[in-house]
């Protein structure tokens, strides 16, 4: 059995010896179907134990100062 990065290289080479252009545009509408389908199991609501949770987490990321100003952040990128 293949790992997945051996069937996405061989995918990707089958998929450019494709000359069909409406296979192609099929191959693209799968592709964007179900990254949509997923984005979409993703952003399911959570729960509000869950909610609380990550409150609780970043009010304690605050107190114990497991955080970096946007600032600091943008400088860093543009220096």
């Amino acid at each position: 059995m293949m790992d997945i990065q051996a069937r996405k290289i061989q995918f990707v080479q089958e998929f450019l010896r494709i000359a069909n252009d409406e296979l192609v545009t099929k191959l693209e509408n799968l592709l964007r179907v179900e990254r949509k389908k997923k984005l979409d199991e993703e952003l399911l609501p959570m729960t509000l134990k869950i909610f609380n949770q990550i409150i609780d987490k970043s009010e304690d990321d605050i107190k114990y100062g497991r955080v970096t100003e946007a600032r600091n952040i943008l400088n860093q990128i543009n220096t």
